[in-house]
């Protein structure tokens, strides 16, 4: 069976909403990546992007074109909520594996500032539960017991972790510069987090509730995806393989719990390929919420230094489309980094439940 390889991964730098970005749509934003992916390859069978909040239509095309891909590489647009970019990654793994293609970009693109919807789209039936991601994430944080100081704790440890990444030129390697934007928002100034996260109130509930502004995620805008090949394919037009894609996992939980989705979808994984979280090196899942990574890196016995290791969407920004693809090239440009890894996940969780996971093997 042909085995998929990713062999590229870029993101634009992270806006918040009507902000640094304001001015471009989803298309706009995803087109400088698509283009600086495509460079150079000999074939690319398809686009697939995630988007969510707009502006409809099929975004993956139009970014495409605006690209100045051929008009016969054709665009996928799809929308599974905030795990959309990593889907189109799986996707495009399956089709690999399945011999349909053997090069595809894949991730996906969310532009706030621009979208059309004054409403967020429904997640589940009402008679079930149908929560804003803020309140589910409550709903989270009081089942799975997570206090107040703990979330406090995961977000000021995003926020050091990015910091020092950024210091240190972590983040230069994974961005294409957008009308020479090529640093995060959120670095235009440094705050005193731990006198921000004092000072939050509860955003969702009274004032017993532990979710507030600083220990959740903003509402952004970006653009992130892969190259993605298959293996003998890639390695004969010179491109050099990092991660291998090994297997995914979705996972359905309570449309109330979100959050812990992705607990469900990275236990089939790891029991399916006979792993343990011992096994795994760097685990990504996608920061919506301090009590979403808490929770879930309680259930799994997860070791926070395998976790989130350059901060993620607590400091970053979380633009939803976007944000799955932003955790696979987190990971490509990580291992890369580490002398013997061998084994990295990405993982979101998902309005309406639904979690999903990503086990790659690092090719050495």
């Amino acid at each position: 069976m042909p085995t998929a390889v990713i062999v590229n991964a870029k993101r634009t730098a992270i806006g918040k909403k009507n902000g640094m970005f304001k001015h471009l749509d989803a298309s706009d934003l995803a087109a400088p990546i698509i283009r600086h992916l495509a460079t150079g390859i000999e074939t690319i069978n398809e686009v697939i992007l995630g988007n969510i909040v707009g502006p409809g239509g099929n975004v993956a095309r139009v970014a495409s074109l605006k690209a100045g891909l051929p008009l016969s590489v054709t665009g996928l647009t799809l929308d599974r909520q905030c795990s959309a970019g990593l889907e189109a990654i799986r996707i495009a793994a399956c089709f690999i594996k399945a011999g349909a293609g053997i090069s595809y970009i894949a991730g996906g693109v969310e532009s706030t500032s621009t979208s059309p919807f004054p409403t967020r789209a429904r997640f589940a039936p009402l008679e079930i539960g149908d929560p804003d991601m803020g309140v589910a994430a409550e709903f989270v944080a009081q089942y799975y017991g997570i206090s107040r100081e703990t979330q406090d704790h995961f977000a000021l440890l995003s926020y050091e972790r990015s910091w020092t990444s950024l210091e240190q030129g972590i983040f230069e390697a994974e961005i294409v510069p957008i009308e020479e934007q090529a640093r995060d928002e959120e670095f235009t100034k440094k705050r005193n987090m731990e006198a921000l996260l004092r000072r939050a109130k509860p955003l969702f509930t009274d004032k017993n509730g532990t979710v507030t502004a600083a220990n959740s995620c903003a509402i952004n805008d970006g653009a992130s995806a892969v190259l993605i090949m298959e293996e003998e394919a890639a390695r004969s037009q010179g491109y050099t393989p990092v991660l291998r894609f090994v297997d995914s996992a979705i996972a359905g939980v309570h449309p109330n719990f979100p959050g812990i989705s992705p607990v469900p979808a990275i236990s089939e994984l790891l029991e399916r390929n006979k792993l343990t979280i011992a096994d795994i090196d760097l685990i990504e899942i996608n920061e919506a919420f301090a009590s979403k990574i808490a929770a879930c890196t309680n259930e799994l016995s997860i070791p926070i230094e395998k976790v989130n290791v350059r901060g993620g969407a607590l400091t970053l920004g979380h633009p939803y489309g976007a944000s799955g693809a932003v955790l696979v090239t987190r990971l490509f440009y990580e291992v890369q980094r580490m002398a013997a890894a061998k084994y990295a996940i990405a993982a979101v969780g998902s309005g309406g439940g639904i979690g999903m996971a990503i086990l790659f093997e690092v090719v050495q």
